[in-house]
């Protein structure tokens, strides 16, 4: 295969992956949604909390469409927005009461997809997969990282 394909074909891979739901139309929360309240609910059992800011940095999404989701959850009765001390700018990002229930029934939809998928696709083919995909991000990064430096020597 030429240099090329594999770009292109590994471009439409990733896009294709990005495009994976395990979330359904009748879900209560799409798939950033979850993954925000995931984010706020593993902070939370810590004992910290999170604001937009952070939430964005990990969930690789801008400010602004962290304080959009964050505006229909609020609306929702989802989560709550609690002020940080005197910067009337920041706030905490809380869950409410009912959305730790509301979280946990979706996690269970979504368990009792992926045991589908597993069973269908094979646990080992599985680990395999993700151990692959491990190993090829890791070789990427670095590459990406030696790429940099190259850069910067070169215009010294």
């Amino acid at each position: 295969m030429e240099i090329n394909t594999y770009v292109i074909k590994l471009l439409q891979t990733i896009k294709d992956m990005e495009n994976l739901e395990f979330f359904t139309e009748s879900d209560l929360l799409n798939k950033t949604e979850f993954r925000l309240l995931q984010e706020v609910i593993v902070e939370g059992e810590q004992g910290n909390m999170l604001i937009s800011a952070e939430i964005a940095r990990r969930l690789k999404v801008t400010r602004s469409a962290v304080s959009q989701i964050v505006c229909k959850l609020e609306e929702r009765g989802i989560i709550e927005r609690v002020p940080a001390g005197d910067d009337k700018k920041i706030a905490y990002i809380k869950l409410t009461d009912k959305t730790v229930e509301l979280f946990n029934e979706q996690l269970k939809h979504v368990n009792k997809f992926m045991e589908g998928v597993v069973e269908e696709y094979g646990e080992n083919k599985l680990k395999e997969l993700i151990r692959s995909y491990d190993e090829f991000s890791a070789i990427m990064t670095r590459r990406q990282e030696e790429a940099k430096q190259e850069k910067l020597k070169g215009g010294e």
